[in-house]
C-alpha cells in the first residue's frame, strides 16, 4: 500500500507538472515524435501501396521488401543508425529515433493499403471503366472509398505501435515519457518506472481511442469497418 501511496504522491506532486522534465512536456515531446513517424511513414507508402493495388501487380515482392522491416527490432535500428546521425551532424535522440519508429510504423500501412485495394471488388471496377472513367479517377472514387476502412485501421494500429514504442528513444537522449522509466531505473525509483509506464499505456489507449473514432467518421457511410457493402433497410 505504501508504494501505490508513493504513487499516487508523485502524480500530485506539481513539480512533476512543470518545466522541461514535467508531464505536459513530456507528454508533448512524446507526441510530436509519434506523429512524424506516423505521417512520414503514411506519406512514404500509401502512394506507392495504392498504386501497386490498382494496378494489382508487383505487390508480392514490395510488400516483402517492406516486411523486412519488421524482423529487425526497432532497438537494433536505433543503435545502426545512431553512428551515421553522429557523423552527418543531425546529433543524438532525434533522427535515430524518428528512423526505428518509421521502419516500424511503414510495414502494417504499405502491407493493408496494398491488400485492401487490390481486393476492391472487380465488377465495381468495371462498372466505373465502363461509364468512362479514368484509372485515376477509379482509384480516387471508387478503389480509395472502398479501401478506406481497412487502411485507415493499419494507421491507427501503426499509430498506437509507435507511441508504446517511443519511450525507446529516451535511451538514445531523447526525451519523451521513456525518460521517466530510463531515469527511474538509472536512479533504482521504481515509482518513477511504473509513472512512466502508467502514462505511455494512457496515452497509447487514447491514441487508439481518438483514431477510433476518427476512423468511424471518415469512413462513408454504408461500408463497414471491413470495407464491404453493409445492406440497409429502408425506413
Amino acid at each position: 500500500m505504501d508504494f501505490f501511496g508513493d504513487l499516487l504522491a508523485w502524480f500530485l506532486d506539481p513539480a512533476n507538472w512543470t518545466g522541461v522534465n514535467g508531464i505536459p512536456n513530456r507528454v508533448w515531446e512524446h507526441i510530436q515524435i509519434s506523429v512524424v513517424a506516423t505521417v512520414a511513414a503514411a506519406a512514404f507508402a500509401l502512394p506507392p501501396a495504392m498504386w501497386l493495388g490498382h494496378h494489382r501487380r508487383g505487390g508480392f515482392l514490395a510488400v516483402a521488401v517492406v516486411n523486412v522491416g519488421r524482423a529487425v527490432p526497432s532497438f537494433a535500428i536505433m543503435a545502426l543508425f545512431l553512428p551515421i546521425s553522429l557523423r552527418l551532424g543531425l546529433g543524438l535522440g532525434f533522427w535515430p529515433t524518428l528512423l526505428a519508429l518509421f521502419a516500424l510504423a511503414l510495414p502494417p500501412i504499405f502491407t493493408n493499403t496494398y491488400t485492401a485495394v487490390r481486393d476492391v471488388d472487380p465488377a465495381l471496377v468495371e462498372a466505373a471503366r465502363g461509364m468512362g472513367m479514368t484509372d485515376a479517377e477509379v482509384l480516387r472514387r471508387i478503389e480509395a472509398p472502398m479501401a478506406s476502412p481497412v487502411i485507415l485501421a493499419a494507421l491507427r494500429v501503426s499509430a498506437v505501435q509507435v507511441v508504446a514504442t517511443a519511450p525507446l528513444a529516451a535511451l538514445v537522449a531523447w526525451g519523451g515519457l521513456g525518460r521517466y522509466i530510463v531515469d527511474g531505473f538509472s536512479v533504482q525509483d521504481n515509482v518513477r518506472v511504473l509513472a512512466g509506464g502508467i502514462l505511455v499505456a494512457l496515452l497509447s489507449v487514447g491514441t487508439e481511442l481518438l483514431l477510433g473514432v476518427i476512423e468511424r467518421r471518415v469512413v462513408p457511410k454504408g461500408l463497414d469497418r471491413s470495407g464491404e457493402v453493409v445492406a440497409t433497410t429502408p425506413a
